[in-house]
């Protein structure tokens, strides 16, 4: 498949043999600190046994800082792993995610899925919601299905296709989606169209137990705000477009400048920064009304923090120490401006851009905290690989914003796991670690419920007060899927081998 002349990836390799050892008839995890995902307080030390691919017993075996009575642990396994001074979690469901973009390969190679598959379990994503199959829904489809049978490396995936613009009439929307459905596609992604072809698809896609998503563009907004996609039936939107307008009192449209131009995507990016000033304000009658009549309608927020937070402070997410060793050097330059790239838009981006999307964290991050007091879900995505947001890495980083709205840790794991399984409707099988549940877990060294940042493949630097000495502590361990374990420290390693592979052959190209 080309487009804009462009060839998308080749598929990912076969799983060698010796990557990923399991299932397992009978793994332990032993002495391990277990966060469940459920919101309850972490626990410990437990043994969990691992049968197959589901978890078969989960068992507490002494108390903190006391040896354990050998007599209380369950029996060995095919497989033990120490976890004492570990804890382990969930594993993740990052329901917002691309696997690559044809306008990458503008500027060099799209990056292969093995990378970004590599990248994500090795950040503890067990589970990808790909919202837009930008690779052609029968690619992705047969990734989904490659990674079902344990072929390749790769989390579950979970695949929406984009919804087109193009149809007139209702029935014919209701066609298209029959049609992507007997293709294989697990749900469908929207950006815009008139409001009764929308509904008619979401309706259509309801019937046939289609999941659906919704990018609110400004181009289509005036026309459907959240409120009246969540009454159409609509599972969740994505980022945080069609809710300032839903929130408006005073105006119809954006505030936009009489020059302003949707092309030009620093317009586009820099005039959102000033969104949400233009809405009721928290604790407003309208703010209160909006989040309990979403709340009512069962709707998620997947508000993506961490792909904007570049216009906040652009050089942070620039110099991010994880990119020399885990960015390849073709999704580097699709960062860097570009007026034909998506994403790519700091063209000139200004003091004032970065406070006006200061305030705009701090208004839409108070949206969607109160949205969850009032018990409604909240998932954690990342879109990673636009605007400086490294695949695994950029899912750690939601992570931290989510803490930072307001959420306790606790809140934020239940997003990234539980509340995730639930939006693509797997509940019963993903998001916690409980008896008969899939084994999908995340063993990570030290406390990741009091410090987010040792979920980064990079790692947590701290002083060593014995030692004197600045360390690293941390990164994901070890991640489960369906029962089958992976070594995150080599996935890592595979990673940063293919970036340093790509280095030297830009480097061989330059010079000759």
């Amino acid at each position: 498949m080309a487009t804009l002349g462009v060839t998308r990836p080749d598929p990912a390799p076969d799983r060698p043999a010796g990557e990923g050892a399991g299932p397992y008839d009978r793994l332990v995890i032993r002495g391990a600190t277990l966060a469940d995902g459920t919101g309850a307080p972490p626990v410990g030390p437990v043994d969990i046994v691992v049968e197959g691919d589901r978890i078969a017993a989960v068992r507490s075996v002494g108390a903190p800082h006391v040896p354990i009575d050998p007599a209380r642990r369950p029996a060995a396994g095919d497989r033990d792993i120490d976890a004492s001074g570990m804890t382990v979690l969930p594993g993740f469901v990052d329901t917002h995610t691309h696997i690559g973009n044809m306008l990458q390969g503008l500027v060099g190679r799209i990056p292969p899925p093995e990378y970004i598959f590599k990248l994500w379990l090795a950040h503890g994503v067990t589970t990808a919601r790909e919202v837009g199959a930008g690779m052609g829904l029968g690619w992705t489809v047969a990734h989904r299905e490659r990674s079902a049978a344990r072929a390749i490396t790769a989390p579950r995936l979970v695949v929406h296709v984009a919804f087109p613009n193009r149809f007139r009439r209702p029935e014919d929307a209701r066609a298209w989606v029959r049609a992507v459905h007997a293709r294989g596609a697990d749900g469908l992604k929207f950006f815009g169209a008139p409001p009764e072809i929308i509904c008619a698809a979401i309706d259509e896609a309801r019937s046939l137990g289609l999941g659906t998503a919704f990018h609110h563009a400004q181009m289509s907004v005036t026309r459907m705000t959240v409120l009246d996609s969540a009454r159409c039936g609509l599972d969740s939107m994505e980022h945080w477009y069609g809710l300032p307008e839903a929130l408006f009192t005073d105006r119809t449209v954006q505030d936009y400048p009489y020059d302003y131009n949707y092309n030009d995507e620093q317009d586009r990016f820099g005039e959102a920064g000033r969104l949400w000033a233009q809405a009721a304000g928290p604790g407003s009658a309208r703010w209160r009304a909006v989040i309990e009549e979403l709340r009512r309608l069962d709707f998620t927020l997947s508000p993506t923090f961490t792909i904007y937070e570049a216009n906040r402070d652009v050089m942070r997410a620039r110099t991010a120490e994880w990119h020399d060793t885990y960015t390849l050097p073709s999704l580097r330059r699709f960062f860097e401006p570009n007026r034909v790239l998506h994403g790519s838009y700091h063209f000139d981006w200004t003091t004032a851009d970065e406070i006006a999307w200061k305030r705009t964290f701090r208004r839409w991050m108070r949206f969607v905290n109160d949205y969850k007091n009032a018990g409604g879900r909240v998932t954690a995505g990342s879109d990673s690989g636009f605007i400086y947001k490294l695949f695994g890495f950029g899912f750690v980083r939601e992570l931290e914003l989510l803490q930072e709205a307001g959420f306790h840790p606790l809140e934020v794991i239940r997003a990234a796991t539980l509340h995730g399984a639930e939006l693509i409707g797997r509940a019963a099988d993903l998001g916690s670690v409980e008896i008969g549940k899939k084994a999908d877990l995340v063993i990570v060294p030290g406390n990741p419920v009091a410090n987010f940042k040792l979920l980064y493949g990079t790692g947590h630097r701290r002083l060593n007060d014995r030692t004197g000495q600045v360390e690293r502590v941390g990164g994901v361990r070890w991640t489960i899927r369906d029962g089958v374990v992976w070594d995150a420290v080599a996935l890592r390693a595979d990673v940063a081998a293919m970036v340093a592979a790509a280095r030297r052959a830009q480097t061989e190209e330059t010079t000759r």
